[in-house]
């Protein structure tokens, strides 16, 4: 996407002149020759940098500023003067301006600042994405495993990563989709950013404008112009996870940029365009929300171009020693303690799990377990596996466990989610930050669902 430059000059010849050249260079150029034009144009466009001269006909570059800096903060702002005043250029830079050049004006040098400054702004940019992702919770660099179904996942990565395709990753909470996402990214290419959101985790009102931005003065609180995660990804990746979760208001919005490859920010009119590739996930099975009329049947057309199932643990267990290898190295370095060891008893109540929460929950017993492993080595004592079938299978006393009846097989989705969650929470003993965690959902979603299935919350 070409950068956007305003160039704010009262000589209708030298305007026109700094709009060819720029133009000439790639650059989307608009030209203003007083203050009023320059705040009209400003409050209606989204631009990467600003051209202003000092002496204006309805004020000065200074004063205009002031006035733009205000309303767009961070706003590269490049001013020109015909005076030969030092103190005129400590001023400009003091009140934020971020470069200063003397007319007559030199394209070559003009040209050299102008690129200077929006590489800087492309790097900030990216900075920001990368602080906001710093709190996030750790995740596996990479994909482990060599069994079948992690050999089809690698594959399909690799087919993806060719593509500019929209991805939909579906499998449940704690498979590793975001790893996925990551590792899509990181193949295909792409010089922008990876820019990633839980859709679950951010309440629908303040969603659309983590999505796409808001304008000053949007709603109450909104300060200034805020850039949304669209914007952020531009010539990278942007992915939603849980995407199952979007409201559908926020549904129909994102069917339209996926559609026309614009938006517009909140509280705004201008149409932005984006240039960053979607990768979604879900735990949920959207033809199943779309028959019951939670999700738009043709927003998951837009996002099934290319699909990625990833495996529940349960599925793919000769990767656990693997798993619990690589696991155990990371986390030895998160805990700043020696890497652990597994004794073979230990592995043996690994493999029998059925493991609800999947690796997300391997990588949070195993740090538990090496917390607490004063000697170095795990032990069985050390995973607390409490009401799964780990100890039974272990020994080998399930056997001769009797077939599920019908009744246990033929339960609704709802049904099944709220024993598993009500699972969870025994487990956890109702500590509702980890429950989150192992469920792979945000704090108020555990609360609408234990409130939806009037689910009893151990320790109150």
């Amino acid at each position: 996407m070409n950068a956007h430059l305003l160039i704010v000059e009262d000589d209708p010849s030298l305007n026109q002149m700094l709009v060819l050249h720029f133009e000439d260079e790639g650059f989307d150029v608009e030209g203003a020759i007083t203050c009023a034009e320059a705040l009209e144009r400003v409050a209606a466009n989204a631009y990467d940098l600003l051209l202003l001269d000092q002496q204006l006909p309805d004020g000065t570059g200074m004063e205009l500023l002031t006035e733009v800096l205000s309303r767009e903060p961070g706003l590269p702002v490049v001013m020109m003067t015909g005076q030969h005043d030092l103190e005129l250029a400590i001023e400009a830079i003091e009140k934020g301006a971020a470069d200063f050049v003397h007319k007559p004006v030199e394209t070559a040098q003009l040209q050299q600042i102008v690129s200077r400054l929006l590489e800087n702004r492309r790097l900030s940019r990216k900075l920001e994405v990368l602080r906001g992702e710093e709190d996030a919770p750790h995740q596996v660099r990479d994909l482990i495993g060599r069994s079948t179904a992690m050999l089809t996942v690698s594959k399909e990565i690799a087919l993806s990563a060719r593509s500019a395709a929209t991805v939909l990753i579906s499998g449940e909470s704690g498979t590793g989709k975001e790893v996925v996402a990551r590792l899509i990214h990181r193949h295909s290419g792409a010089e922008g950013p990876f820019v990633a959101i839980n859709c679950a985790a951010i309440v629908d009102s303040l969603l659309e404008s983590e999505l796409f931005g808001h304008e000053k003065g949007a709603f109450t609180g909104a300060q200034g112009r805020k850039l949304g995660k669209f914007e952020l990804a531009q010539d990278g990746t942007l992915f939603l996870d849980e995407i199952g979760e979007l409201a559908p208001a926020l549904q129909a919005k994102l069917l339209r940029t996926l559609q026309e490859r614009v938006f517009e920010r909140v509280g705004g009119t201008q149409q932005i365009g984006t240039t960053a590739r979607v990768v979604a996930a879900t735990n949920r099975d959207l033809q199943a929300e779309v028959a019951a009329g939670r999700f738009r049947e043709d927003l998951v057309y837009r996002l099934d171009v290319i699909q990625i199932r990833m495996p529940p643990l349960r599925e793919r267990k000769e990767d656990i020693p693997l798993l619990v290898e690589g696991l155990l190295q990371r986390i030895a370095g998160r805990i700043h303690k020696p890497k652990s060891k597994l004794t073979e008893a230990a592995l043996t109540h690994l493999m029998a799990y059925d493991w609800p929460g999947n690796v997300r929950e391997l990588d949070n017993m195993l740090t538990q377990a090496s917390v607490h492993a004063r000697t170095g080595v795990i032990t069985p004592d050390l995973l607390h596996l409490t009401g799964s079938r780990a100890q039974a299978e272990a020994s080998g006393t399930t056997a001769s466990s009797p077939a599920p009846t019908e009744a246990a097989i033929l339960r609704t989705l709802e049904e099944v989610e709220a024993e598993h969650v009500q699972r969870v929470l025994d487990y956890t003993r109702g500590h509702k930050g980890r429950t989150s965690e192992v469920l792979g959902i945000s704090r108020p979603a555990l609360d609408r669902k234990i409130e939806k299935y009037g689910l009893r919350v151990p320790g109150r």
